[in-house]
């Protein structure tokens, strides 16, 4: 799942090499937190947050029944380390 939303972001994105992907998994709850540079963050969330919706209902639809549920938080890098998360390029 993470390598659909990453083709999706990085569609449009275009400082691809610093978008970074940390994910947490809970008890019945990936969260994927796409971390972009300032310049990247309009163009991927879109006017009026419909790229987002639309990458959100693309994994939901992408997700099996019995699964876990992802989350998708779209947010600015800023540099600083995340506590206790796994960071993946």
């Amino acid at each position: 799942m993470l390598d659909l939303i990453k083709y999706v972001v990085e569609q449009f994105a275009q400082d691809k090499e610093n978008v970074e992907y940390v994910v947490k998994e809970k008890e019945h709850v990936i969260e994927v937190s796409v971390m972009l540079s300032i310049s990247d963050m309009g163009k991927v969330i879109g006017k009026q947050g419909k790229i987002a919706k639309a990458l959100r209902t693309i994994v939901r639809a992408a997700t099996p029944a019995n699964s876990k549920k992802y989350t998708i938080e779209i947010c600015e890098k800023n540099g600083a380390v995340v506590d206790g998360d796994v960071v993946v390029d």
